[in-house]
């Protein structure tokens, strides 16, 4: 009589032996590793999509090329356009930029006029305003003799710069800490234009200038008034040296004061070096 029970056994081990070695023999698959350093560095000009998908951004040929600049994070067409001396308006044009309040991470901007050669792009330097800076008491800041042999280098173009305020300096330039002059004086004081220009810039939108202007004064010169109580003049306006552009204020910073700014090629320079002695 055949034992049905202890067939049954017997199969029941041999399928157990065969999982059981199956398993053990079968080779063993490594997960992949995610490069989350490179997933954390989008590429110039793409950026990721809905569903893990790559989405190609306007300008994306032009990454890596002079006179053009990548978005990044934080950034706004203001921004970048004072650090690139250029006029915001002039960049929306440039990029066909419908919405100059939209611009995307990653995206590729022209930065340097159409047609214009390499030396029209410069070098893209970012600056940084302390927005809260600690109160001081208001010292007259003394400023180093100018340099007789360095003033046919430090030319002005023939823009001829004079002081936008006759309040005590406060605050001298440094390349690290404070990208320009720093004025004392009292709210309503009047501020000047430092030269002939064109208004391309009045507003609010530039975070640690509060109330700020910006004039271009030709293709390699802009300035900049910050922290202004009140705008007297609109984008596109044209102003004459020494014409009344702002009352001075404390938006944005922790006293009234003003904040004068010299951008050539928009990099911060000593505004010093381009005023007449006091």
């Amino acid at each position: 009589m055949i034992d049905v029970q202890r067939i049954s056994s017997l199969a029941a081990l041999t399928i157990g032996a065969a999982v059981l070695f199956g398993c053990a023999s079968a080779p063993r698959v490594m997960a992949p590793v995610e490069d989350r350093a490179s997933a954390s560095r989008p590429l110039a000009g793409v950026v990721e999509a809905s569903g893990g998908q790559s989405k190609v951004l306007p300008g994306a040929e032009n990454a890596g090329k002079p006179g053009f600049y990548t978005v990044q994070r934080g950034e706004t067409l203001t921004r970048i356009a004072l650090d690139n001396g250029q006029s915001r308006r002039d960049l929306a044009r440039w990029n066909n930029l419908s919405n100059p309040d939209l611009i995307e991470v990653g995206q590729v901007l022209r930065v340097a006029p159409p047609g214009a050669g390499l030396e029209a792009s410069g070098v893209v330097v970012r600056p940084v305003i302390p927005s809260g800076e600690a109160a001081t008491t208001a010292q007259p800041v003394k400023l180093a003799p100018a340099n007789p042999a360095n003033t046919a280098v430090i030319a002005d173009e023939g823009l001829g710069f004079i002081w936008p305020s006759s309040g005590a300096l406060i605050g001298g330039f440094d390349e690290a800490k404070n990208k320009g002059l720093d004025f004392a004086g009292k709210a309503g004081d009047a501020i000047l234009a430092s030269a002939d220009g064109q208004v391309v810039y009045a507003g609010s939108g530039l975070r640690g200038y509060g109330n700020l202007i910006i004039l271009k004064h030709n293709n390699t010169f802009l300035t900049a008034y910050a922290h202004n109580q009140k705008l007297l003049v609109k984008e596109d306006q044209k102003v004459r040296k020494g014409e009344k552009i702002a009352e001075m204020g404390s938006t944005d910073a922790d006293r009234v004061k003003l904040h004068f700014e010299v951008r050539r090629q928009g990099k911060p320079v000593d505004p010093a070096k381009f005023l007449p002695a006091r």
